[in-house]
């Protein structure tokens, strides 16, 4: 009975929010609406979620929600990108990264950690995420310092842009190479003792699973969008910055419903993957979607430079810092979850307070 009214209430919400949006019911409005549609579709996107891992393990899903929900923000990015939003698509993509890193990482291993006392998954898995998102920093790092202290031409500016870009997908494709083919036993995530215990009958069949996770992502897709329509009127009514919106509401909007999946899956006490959704994801925005950014922007006729700001550069070194050291033994517990909500905070804060 209660499975019947979630899903009666997903889908009266979610209609209710596309009305609202196409019939221009109002920013408010269509923000409550929107919002309360993707904290539904993020309990369905996170149980869609638990049933794939259960037959393809929590690596594969994880990998596979982080997939999904990072192609609603894709989309959206290529949207912005073909306006020439340029400077807005860095800050959500800035967000996106350390949002993952910190807010959904910090989150999920705090209220995990709140049921568990220590929550363990692989830490040779753990030791390559952290030297990829080294890699994902020098690649951010050493462009911003050449085009800062060098005077270059705008077509050297977009050649080494194209080259970056081109270097990271290879590099993120040889990545699921490593991890999904040649080495994927010592990356496997490790079995816990009370696991079966814990195993739950999955609610789907293997087909239905991963039906239903395209259908979830698809529908967070539409209210994302919907959702992220309002974000521009209510950021003059509140007075935020075009940097703080794109670096934090628009990248926690955007991925709301990778996030809650996260957290639900850690509080199960599946942190593996919690790990490869938030810290997977990370690495997937900055070394998959955010060099194909710059070739579709190619695409249209104005290339995206691969230079971000000092602050944005700056946001995503302290992240990735804290992420790999809190992560880089494979054990967990509430505490460190915290501490990567208090960097969150003050980057927050920062962000904020900069002058509109």
């Amino acid at each position: 009975m209660k499975t019947k009214i979630f899903y009666a209430a997903l889908v009266v919400l979610f209609a209710a929010s596309a009305a609202g949006h196409y019939l221009h019911w109002g920013m408010i409005v269509n923000f409550i609406l929107s919002a309360g549609a993707i904290l539904l579709l993020a309990a369905f996107l996170g149980k869609a979620t638990e049933s794939v891992a259960h037959y393809a393990g929590e690596r594969v899903g994880g990998f596979l929600n982080a997939t999904f929900g990072n192609a609603t923000e894709l989309i959206i990015a290529i949207f912005l990108v073909k306006e020439g939003m340029f400077e807005m698509v860095k800050a959500s993509l800035t967000g996106s990264i350390i949002g993952n890193l910190l807010f959904v990482l910090g989150l999920s291993l705090f209220c995990g950690g709140l049921k568990y006392k220590v929550q363990s998954f692989n830490a040779d898995l753990a030791r390559m995420n952290g030297s990829l998102m080294v890699l994902a920093t020098i690649a951010l790092f050493v462009p911003a310092v050449f085009f800062n202290t060098h005077t270059i031409s705008d077509a050297s500016v977009t050649t080494l842009s194209l080259i970056v870009a081109g270097v990271l997908i290879l590099a993120y494709i040889l990545w699921l190479v490593f991890s999904m083919m040649t080495h994927k036993d010592i990356l496997a995530e490790e079995q816990k003792e009370e696991e079966p215990t814990l195993e739950e009958a999955p609610a789907w069949s293997k087909s239905t699973s991963i039906l239903m996770l395209v259908v979830a992502t698809v529908m967070v897709a539409f209210a994302s969008e919907w959702l992220v329509g309002t974000l521009d009127a209510l950021s003059v009514q509140f007075g935020m910055n075009e940097l703080f919106i794109g670096a934090f509401v628009i990248a926690i909007v955007g991925n709301a419903a990778e996030h809650a999946a996260a957290i639900f899956l850690a509080m199960k006490n599946k942190v593996g993957a919690s790990v490869e959704i938030a810290i997977g994801s990370s690495l997937q925005i900055a070394l998959f979607v955010a060099p194909v950014l710059v070739f579709v922007s190619a695409a249209f006729g104005n290339t995206m430079d691969y230079v971000f700001s000092i602050i944005e550069i700056v946001a995503i070194m302290v992240s990735v810092f804290i992420a790999k050291s809190i992560s880089q033994d494979g054990k967990t517990n509430w505490y460190e979850g915290l501490l990567l909500l208090v960097v969150y905070v003050i980057l927050g804060a920062s962000f904020y307070l900069i002058p509109a």
